[in-house]
């Protein structure tokens, strides 16, 4: 059974952008590169070891049982890691409640040893590894670091450890209620980067509400921070200068330095992370997913460069879609040739094109409640093609699917088969190689979450 005209009469009044670029989402064009992941992810943190990044983010909406873990050697290409720990079983204690793992802050100690501060509920734990992709321990003896108690009255959340040039590590955190009257504190750690050395102290700069990153540049200590609500347009991130890691702190002439942009259709950027790489300065962030309808809590995770002023301050930054030249991915797949139709949509902004516009900011999300979902895609002409990379909407959640070919688009062939056997992970990667002028992905009726895809790659 041919599928597809049933397909272009409901994308007809779905999507006005069916089979051409998207137009409906300001700011965004196929290829752009901001969001670097395709997925909802918050708060980020980033290591490297041997050549590799990993970055280490909360799972939207509002946290999971775990992290999300993602590996790239050249900031292009990206991979999802499953890690063992933390996780919600193993991270609860009587102050932890039903909040979930958010949050982490990752760091190289001088041991070589690496820790993850990480948020569960309202408070802190800490955990050691090896290597960045695990596996991990805890390292306080199985209860937080931070108890939700320690500061009654505010939140004790989004730690964030520092070490400076001299070995010496530190470790900020702290919010507010109710998203307002935010506090943040430093203490010194010892070399077991668990034990506090000496006194909690609070070092509370203007405009602060959670999110510490403190940031060292030319001796000078830069505490960024995060103000706002990440529900709405007011979030953002400031920044505060002082000549030591406990300062007093004072706001800079150019903060906040990252803001919603509305008429670029960036909205709430927010608890970053700075890196560098090959001389230059990158500020990692979160901002909200298009199109922002101010309830479903999805961030995605976003770079762009971080320039300084002749007395060293930081400058304000412009938040793009296209993304620095570093984060830029490499030429679009088969499937670019391609036009793409499906049994539905779940709004009209994620219609079929979404999925083969090499863009992480929008995807194909099937209409909910149909008995079997699909997703095609067909070529001006037979096409080869040897395997299929699949960027679902939820990298841990389970999918279950066939990949289908068809020559005239009416009988068509399996190529692979997990309809019983889902498949979780980004990319997932079907080595299936064939020729054909039609593929499609079909999803069972009540098999896992509602279908919905990032990317569709054919190499």
């Amino acid at each position: 059974m041919n599928l597809k005209p049933l397909a272009f009469l409901l994308l007809a009044a779905l999507d006005p952008a069916l089979g051409a670029a998207a137009t409906n989402l300001p700011g965004q064009s196929p290829g752009d590169t901001n969001p670097i992941l395709p997925g909802y992810f918050a708060d980020p943190s980033l290591v490297t070891d041997g050549g590799k990044h990993f970055l280490f983010a909360t799972l939207d909406p509002w946290g999971d049982k775990t992290l999300g873990c993602w590996e790239s050697e050249d900031f292009k290409s990206w991979k999802y890691h499953v890690l063992n720990w933390p996780t919600k079983a193993a991270c609860t204690s009587p102050t932890s409640k039903k909040s979930m793992v958010w949050a982490p802050s990752v760091v190289r100690a001088i041991n070589g040893k690496f820790y993850m501060y990480v948020s569960v509920g309202s408070e802190v734990w800490v955990g050691n590894a090896d290597a960045p992709a695990g596996p991990w321990h805890d390292a306080h003896g199985g209860r937080p670091l931070i108890p939700a108690d320690f500061k009654p009255g505010f939140h004790m959340i989004d730690a964030e450890a520092f070490i400076d040039t001299d070995g010496q590590a530190y470790l900020y955190w702290g919010s507010g209620l109710e998203w307002i009257n935010g506090k943040c504190w430093v203490v010194k750690l010892k070399p077991d980067m668990v034990t506090f050395d000496g006194e909690v102290r609070e070092v509370t700069p203007a405009n602060y509400f959670e999110a510490p990153f403190l940031f060292k540049r030319a001796g000078r200590y830069h505490l960024m921070y995060s103000s706002g609500k990440t529900t709405s347009d007011s979030y953002q991130v400031h920044v505060a200068t002082a000549d030591n890691p406990f300062g007093p702190f004072q706001e800079t002439a150019s903060s906040p330095i990252l803001v919603t942009n509305i008429d670029n259709n960036v909205r709430s950027p927010g608890h970053h992370a700075i890196f560098e790489k090959d001389e230059k300065t990158y500020i990692l962030y979160h901002r909200h997913n298009i199109p922002f309808d101010g309830r479903f809590v999805g961030r995605q995770t976003c770079v762009d460069e971080l320039t300084f002023a002749a007395d060293g301050n930081i400058l304000k930054v412009t938040p793009t879609h296209s993304g620095p030249p570093l984060v830029r991915r490499l030429p679009a797949g088969k499937q670019a040739a391609a036009t793409a139709s499906a049994s539905g949509n779940r709004t009209p902004a994620t219609g079929p094109q979404r999925a083969v516009d090499n863009n992480f900011a929008t995807l194909w999300a099937a209409a909910p409640g149909q008995k079997e979902s699909w997703l095609q895609l067909d070529f001006p002409e037979p096409l080869g093609f040897t395997s299929h990379q699949l960027r679902f909407e939820y990298p841990w959640k389970e999918y279950r699917f066939r990949l289908e070919s068809s020559e005239d688009g009416r009988n068509w062939k399996i190529l692979a088969d997990h309809s019983r056997e889902p498949v979780t992970g980004s990319p997932v990667v079907l080595q299936a190689p064939g020729k054909a002028a039609h593929v499609r992905l079909v999803f069972p009726a009540g098999a896992g979450p509602t279908p919905a895809l990032f990317e569709w790659q054919i190499d």
